[in-house]
């Protein structure tokens, strides 16, 4: 395990940035034009960054960001 200790300026700094990460992988998600495979490699990114998210941020922001579950017919 890895520690990181950071300042409230740094917080918020980390919160934007994946927040804006984030908006924009989901913005790429609902694109038709890409590829399963390519939208399967951000999902797992997008996972990743939400776990860094969470541990960062207030539970209300995390809310917004979760992702639902799609059920495949």
């Amino acid at each position: 395990m890895i520690g990181l200790l950071v300042n409230t300026k740094e917080v918020k700094e980390l919160e934007y940035l994946l927040k804006r990460e984030m908006e924009e992988i989901l913005f790429d998600l609902e694109d038709e034009r890409i590829d399963h495979i390519a939208k399967r490699a951000m999902e797992e990114r997008y996972k990743i960054l939400f776990i860094l998210f969470r541990r960062i941020a207030q539970p209300g922001d995390c809310i917004r960001y979760m992702r639902k579950k799609r059920i495949k017919k």
